[in-house]
């Protein structure tokens, strides 16, 4: 598989990352044979984070590397601040982050992670405490690099801006993971552009629209699917409108013509779009997993492409684009 920089640093990961957030309902031998997978197709990035599966999707990830896939093969980022906590969702201070990531080295079996992220915003905590507790990770050797999750752009820009402009740190934020996919663009108003003036990669989460875009929703709701389960339907439910099937059966057309699945055309689509390093999947199980590795050796023509873009543009007006004309 491809490897590709992580924004502007010297890491360089896997072009598609393996992502565990159901690893916590996942059994040991299914999640065996979904890293080996990865692994023996060239796969380096493996995404997790403290909260899934309550810190389970750690302690597998843990027990699996020696075992299966040597540690020095992997690229293991992780992320912290979530917190099962009603009123206080994200908890992004100094203490709090720093004793979350001892615990995920534990539960990891590791002495450091390859990426350490902070899981959201905390707009608690000053800034400049969380950014700290980064510069603490790595310059102690628990994190060869730092990045956050779920910033939005003034936030991931002022994140940024601050370890440039401070004294003394030396930690610069590497990474930013988002949601982005055909059925959700929403970052390239503000997240996107920002990530890439500022040499900032973007880690793509539920590149599939939440697996919408594989086509398995386009005729009825399987039941053995995300959108089937009660647990998980409110999860897919925004991805099911008649704005979303538009966009899907556009996919399809796509995939028809060139021969693949809606699957690979939708992973080519973000994979390579401007500033994003590696889109991370997820997978129920080693055949679903081949199915999305299978893309390496997709790459969508131009005027592919561009339908895509226009079949899915996000309405962008004041004050990014056209705004002189309004």
């Amino acid at each position: 598989m491809e490897q590709r920089h992580l924004g502007r640093t010297g890491l360089r990961v896997s072009r598609i990352g393996l992502g565990t957030l159901t690893w916590g309902h996942t059994e040991e031998s299914d999640a065996a044979d979904l890293l080996k997978v990865f692994w023996e197709a060239g796969g380096t990035l493996v995404d997790t984070a403290d909260v899934y599966g309550d810190g389970e999707s750690e302690y597998l990830l843990g027990r699996l590397v020696e075992r299966l896939v040597p540690r020095r093969d992997l690229i293991i980022a992780t992320k912290a601040g979530s917190v099962p906590d009603p009123v206080r969702r994200f908890d992004g201070s100094r203490g709090h982050l720093l004793s979350a990531l001892d615990a995920s080295l534990a539960r990891l079996g590791t002495d450091y992670v390859d990426l350490w992220q902070v899981h959201a915003f905390d707009p608690a905590t000053p800034l400049d405490e969380t950014l700290q507790a980064l510069d603490i990770a790595v310059s102690s050797g628990r994190a060869r690099y730092a990045g956050v999750s779920n910033f939005c752009g003034w936030q991931l820009a002022k994140a940024a801006t601050w370890q440039l402009a401070m004294p003394g740190t030396r930690t610069r934020i590497a990474s930013t993971q988002m949601e982005y996919s055909l059925l959700q663009r929403g970052v390239e108003r503000e997240v996107l552009p920002a990530a890439v003036d500022l040499g900032i990669g973007l880690l793509p989460s539920s590149p599939l629209g939440r697996g919408v875009l594989t086509g398995k929703y386009r005729h009825a709701t399987p039941a053995d699917s995300r959108g089937g389960s009660d647990h998980m339907a409110p999860f897919v439910a925004p991805y099911l409108d008649d704005a979303a099937g538009h966009i899907v059966e556009a996919l399809a057309t796509a995939a028809d013509g060139l021969a693949a699945t809606p699957l690979q055309v939708a992973l080519a689509w973000v994979r390579d779009r401007p500033g994003v390093t590696a889109p991370i999947v997820g997978a129920r199980n080693a055949q679903q997993l081949t199915a999305a590795l299978s893309v390496e050796t997709l790459s969508l023509p131009d005027e592919i492409c561009q339908a895509l873009d226009d079949v899915s543009a996000p309405v962008h007006r004041y004050p990014d684009h056209d705004w002189s004309t309004l």
